[in-house]
């Protein structure tokens, strides 16, 4: 099947619902017989997340920069980790080997994976399928602050159309699953 990136938060002071939808998440991709590429991390969202695809039987590719290595927070158990110079050459990779790409509710980092994955998919540097995850409208704000941005032409309606949103993992998979055929 496809190799499906899954950005998410990487904090260690999330409450237990958000880990329990990165776990979900693995798992699902698992299921469906899907490689889970990541951040490379495990901790946080991340880590709940390689570990929930392992559980039900998924493979998993990490992709981390040697500074996150040195703080110890690497997903050891990956089954393949491949270890990057810098943040951007990490986007880079992590672009590269992935088919799709899927948004789970995240912080800063979450949202400059996001943003540069679309930014280079409204350049046409590559055309794979883009799902943000909007779990209890956790990203409604920013998807309102967004379409101002299409209202005042400040972004393409075309550009805006490229990023899907679905209300569960369900959805965005089938999204994805729907675009990659």
């Amino acid at each position: 099947m496809a190799a499906i990136c899954v950005f998410c938060a990487s904090s260690r002071t999330l409450d237990q619902r958000w880990l329990d939808l990165a776990a979900e998440t693995g798992a699902q991709l698992a299921r469906r017989g899907h490689t889970l590429v990541s951040g490379g991390g495990c901790v946080g969202m991340m880590g709940a997340l390689a570990d929930g695809a392992r559980a039900a039987g998924g493979r998993t590719l990490g992709v981390i920069p040697q500074s996150l290595v040195d703080l110890e927070v690497a997903d050891l158990a990956s089954d393949e980790l491949l270890v990057t110079e810098s943040m951007a050459d990490r986007k880079t990779l992590m672009i590269e080997k992935s088919d799709a790409f899927l948004t789970l509710p995240g912080g800063l980092g979450t949202l400059d994976e996001l943003f540069e994955v679309w930014t280079t998919a409204t350049l046409a540097l590559h055309a794979k399928p883009m799902v943000l995850v909007d779990t209890d409208g956790f990203y409604r704000p920013l998807l309102d602050w967004l379409a101002t941005l299409a209202d005042q032409t400040f972004l393409k309606p075309a550009g805006l159309d490229l990023l899907a949103v679905a209300g569960s993992v369900s959805e965005a998979l089938d999204t994805i699953e729907s675009r990659l055929t």
